[in-house]
């Protein structure tokens, strides 16, 4: 079992509060994104569980036991950094064994070279083990830099933006191996991003940060569904909601509550309010609007074959909008 629970958390550097009071129960086997802009905590929270960093206050277990007193190799957990951490002089075999090699672990030869076989094959660089580092494109050094982890069979695997440095299609076929690969394993793992579409791709539980506060945390579709904050509600969706004061649309809202998030797929077209067409972007498979309504921006969603352009009208009404108010509360 490899459940990680942190009760209390809290971590200071000076005067900086990186994490305040964080309570977060991972159960055993989940993919977990860790979510939220820069500074807001998520790479703190990685470094605490490693070991690397010591909380001034609270516990952390791992799979049951408090390991607050322990090395970053007894809590028996794999960390993958943005960077990709190779050794360059070393072929992918070597990188790969390398870990496995640790004087703690003892590994004998025959293992070392069955866990490298295997850890290739799940990554699908069999045909490149014997190549040198140098000679593997950014995403095959990414991959290697993964295998790494893989192949010690740790009982947590810790991911600091492992993709973020890579271009778009690498970013997205490895989003796809890494979901893959988490499935086969059926291993506990913690991934930090700012990046909102792999949270809702890859996770099977979101926690957003902000300010080194959890603010929430369960499945991605419910956080994106049911956000407890405008700040939680802004973190997940891509157009990302808008956020328009009440009345704007003519709809009826809860008492106290100052400003309405309105999805753009949650925007009915041909009835309400007028708007003016400002931009158009075809994407494809869909059409976004960018509108302005009395001075605000709002962006929908419409037919990928909309033929609308820049400064014609249209009119636009809200449904299954959520309310906050003015501290940016969840009030309906």
């Amino acid at each position: 079992m490899a459940e990680i629970t942190l009760n209390g958390v809290s971590k200071s550097y000076g005067q900086t509060k990186a994490l305040i009071d964080i309570d977060l129960a991972v159960p055993d086997g989940a993919f977990v994104v860790l979510l939220g802009p820069t500074g807001a905590g998520k790479t703190t929270t990685l470094r605490l569980i490693a070991g690397l960093e010591k909380p001034d206050t609270g516990d952390i277990s791992i799979g049951g036991t408090r390991v607050n007193g322990l090395t970053p190799a007894q809590r028996d957990v794999a960390m993958v950094f943005q960077q990709y951490s190779l050794y360059p002089h070393l072929t992918v075999r070597e990188n790969l064994s390398f870990p496995l090699r640790s004087p703690i672990l003892k590994t004998p030869e025959d293992e070392i070279a069955r866990k490298v076989a295997e850890v290739a094959e799940v990554l699908h660089i069999p045909h490149k083990l014997d190549n040198k580092a140098t000679e593997l494109s950014g995403g095959e050094m990414q991959r290697v830099s993964i295998g790494r982890a893989l192949v010690r069979d740790p009982l947590v695997y810790l991911m600091d933006e492992p993709l973020s440095s890579l271009d778009a299609k690498l970013r997205a076929d490895l989003r796809v191996e890494l979901k893959r690969i988490h499935a086969e394993l059926a291993a506990t793992l913690i991934y930090v991003t700012h990046d909102q579409i792999e949270a809702m791709t890859m996770a099977s539980h979101v926690g957003v940060l902000d300010h080194g506060r959890l603010v929430q945390f369960g499945p991605p579709r419910e956080i994106y569904e049911n956000p407890r904050t405008a700040y939680v509600a802004a973190r997940l969706g891509q157009p990302r909601i808008n956020l328009l004061p009440v009345g704007i649309m003519g709809e009826t809202a809860p008492p106290g509550a100052t400003r309405m998030g309105l999805r753009p797929e949650n925007i009915r077209h041909g009835e309400g309010r007028e708007a003016t067409v400002t931009r158009v972007e075809h994407l494809g498979d869909q059409t976004r609007l960018h509108l302005k309504v009395a001075d605000h921006d709002v962006i929908t969603l419409t037919d990928p074959h909309s033929t609308l352009a820049p400064g014609e009208t249209i009119r636009i009404a809200p449904q299954n909008a959520i309310f906050f108010d003015a501290d940016g509360n969840r009030v309906a």
